[in-house]
């Protein structure tokens, strides 16, 4: 900072990152819709993968137990360890940074949507077998619905992490996107350039997270007005 007498390359001025941020609005808008188009896509099959993984660990208590240290050994590999795997097996496009993002954001929706279903109200199931409910029926009328808001819950924790999982990929092999830019700003020692772009990767991430909010409440009204009447 410029009262401390700290070096640019140390750590610039909040004045020059909003500098920096405003003279570079074009180049980071540019890599922000690279990054953005991979963690929307990798949390999109995130979601996807972990509702039926879940939906298949409720039925069955056999999938679930075999199933369940497989996912547990996912989040302990290092993404760092990954990232040169993917990016051997499926190249240098967009693939290996959306698979990046699956692997960091599903684990907390598939445990919340698990948990969920298997804490179902059993009066209700029960009240379905007696109409002569199939189970589709039961996951459909019942257990699915109950279970969309802690849904909702895993998906906007793994938003936090979708961003940086697309940068995390970028920061291995990328030819666009934030990652890809923090680098080869990085790496010419332009300090500013690589906070304003930190700053950026915030903004997304709490944009995302807050849009995620907006979208749950307007599926669920009736949630926030028993969340009103609670307090």
């Amino acid at each position: 900072m410029r009262w401390c007498n700290i070096s640019l390359y140390i750590l610039p001025a909040p004045s020059m990152i909003l500098m920096a941020m405003i003279d570079n609005a074009q180049v980071l808008w540019m890599h922000s819709m690279v990054t953005l188009q991979e963690a929307l896509l990798g949390l999109g099959l995130a979601v996807l993968l972990a509702i039926i993984i879940a939906i298949f660990m409720d039925m069955s208590s056999v999938f679930r137990h075999s199933v369940f240290p497989h996912l547990v050994v996912t989040q302990t590999v290092p993404v760092m360890v990954l990232g040169p795997l993917f990016s051997i097996w499926l190249g240098f496009g967009m693939t290996p940074k959306i698979l990046m993002v699956v692997f960091m954001c599903f684990f907390p929706i598939v445990i919340a949507f698990a948990d969920a279903l298997a804490q179902s109200d059993i009066n209700q199931i029960n009240l379905l077998k007696s109409f002569g409910a199939n189970k589709w029926q039961i996951y459909q009328y019942v257990k699915i619905p109950a279970a969309m808001n802690a849904l909702f819950s895993g998906i906007k924790v793994s938003a936090t992490y979708c961003i940086g999982g697309a940068i995390v990929g970028e920061w291995l092999s990328a030819s666009a996107g934030l990652g890809y830019y923090m680098i080869r700003v990085k790496n010419g020692y332009m300090l500013d350039k690589v906070f304003a772009c930190v700053v950026v990767i915030i903004v997304w991430s709490l944009l995302l997270h807050m849009a995620l909010t907006w979208l749950e409440r307007i599926v669920f009204p009736y949630q926030r007005k028993r969340r009103g009447k609670q307090t």
